[in-house]
């Protein structure tokens, strides 16, 4: 897999607080422009077998977003499957809201927690039942002269502010450093809408939720695996973004893609959180694999080869995907999703993946991902109850 000085640069890195969203986001798309090949495309010969549609391609600029770009994409699709005309969601009231709960909760936990833009899928879920939503057009976040988000200044200063909160100068809080934290986010995203006018309607963001959107968050289920928890059962999920110590279902490792095999097959798209920080993932040509040698194993012709064509696979052990956690080569990296299935010219099976970088890559903002990969590297998915197989959906209590 991937070298470890990288590796313990990024782990490393989204531990820091402010900055460290944007900050490790930077680094990680950078670190992965090495990844790629020339010949890529004409190497790789996929057909389409599923491919449930999705709005347009976004970028999420100079943020660690990901999370919220991902999700919120995924309500979108869950629109187009209710047969609904769907709506650009406002990715950034989905992160805003998650920046005043992370902060009281920061504080809180004595500033013992995550802070920066990292987050969940079930930030999304969370938000979106708690504060409802809003169109992207009316909540852009883009409140200070750019047109991409760009958080490193912002993400400084409300570190700042929670720091001087933590260290209780008063010697007993007062309810006013809440007004001032949530001043300094809306100085730069701008203040959330209480109303507004949609199509010649007005809506709070509850009711655009309930009557516009009109999913209900308690019908989506989030996984992953773990072999240091019982399977089928809840389990605190231990990555650094989340920061609400929210609980996933434990699964097994063939079941991860066997729900998103079910789940596409019904109609259902996929929220998915994973590590994206390998030599054998290429944004640039939008390919992802797991690699039978590590990369420092490889000769010079192996390296330069890795996305020209098809490669063959390890098989993936629960032994073999919790070490990677345990050891760091698994981080809480990034979020996409997936919304359709292919096949490549051997006949192998990879999931599309739909990204949040623009569409920079040789699939216009697309990837192509392996099963094995995904049973890899996934650290949740997050999808709607109805796409669970019926036998994992007992086990599950679902």
């Amino acid at each position: 897999m991937n070298t470890f000085s990288f590796k313990s640069m990024f782990a490393a890195s989204v531990f820091l607080a402010g900055t460290a969203g944007c900050f490790a986001q930077d680094v990680l798309v950078n670190s992965l422009k090495l990844n790629a090949s020339d010949k890529s495309k004409e190497n790789f010969k996929f057909t389409e077998v599923i491919n449930l549609g999705t709005t347009s391609v976004k970028t999420q600029g100079s943020s660690g977003t990901c999370w919220s770009y991902s999700t919120n994409s995924f309500l979108e699709s869950e629109m187009i499957r209710l047969g609904k005309q769907p709506v650009e969601l406002s990715q950034i009231y989905s992160a805003r809201n998650v920046y005043v709960d992370k902060g009281e909760n920061y504080v809180r936990m004595h500033g013992a927690i995550t802070l920066g833009d990292g987050g969940a899928l079930h930030d999304v879920i969370n938000m979106y039942k708690k504060y409802g939503t809003v169109p992207r057009e009316v909540y852009t976040g883009l409140n200070y002269g750019t047109d991409k988000n760009k958080f490193a200044e912002m993400a400084a200063l409300i570190e700042g502010v929670l720091a001087a909160v933590v260290k209780n100068p008063n010697g007993e809080l007062t309810p006013n450093w809440k007004k001032a934290y949530a001043a300094v986010i809306d100085s730069y995203l701008g203040k959330a809408p209480e109303n507004f006018t949609y199509k010649g309607k007005n809506y709070t963001p509850q009711s655009f939720a309930k009557e516009v959107v009109g999913i209900n968050p308690d019908e989506y289920v989030e996984m992953s695996s773990f072999t240091t928890s019982p399977y089928y059962q809840k389990t605190t999920m231990m990555v650094p973004d989340n920061w609400s110590l929210d609980q996933v279902y434990n699964v097994k490792v063939n079941d991860m893609t066997d729900v998103i095999d079910n789940a596409l097959k019904k109609g259902y798209t996929v929220a998915w959180a994973t590590d994206v920080s390998e030599k054998s993932f290429s944004w640039k040509n939008g390919v992802a694999y797991v690699s039978q040698k590590k990369f420092e194993d490889m000769t010079a012709e192996e390296k330069a080869d890795m996305f020209n064509g098809p490669k063959a696979e390890p098989e993936i052990t629960p032994e073999m995907r919790q070490a990677a956690f345990d050891n760091y080569t698994t981080t809480d990296d990034h979020g996409m999703h997936i919304i359709g299935l292919a096949k490549d010219q051997t006949g192998k099976e990879y999931y599309i993946v739909k990204n949040s970088w623009g569409e920079t890559n040789d699939y216009k903002g697309f990837l192509f991902v392996t099963k094995n990969f995904v049973k890899y590297k996934t650290t949740a998915l997050l999808v709607n109850k109805g796409g669970i197989p019926a036998e994992i959906a007992k086990k599950l209590g679902v």
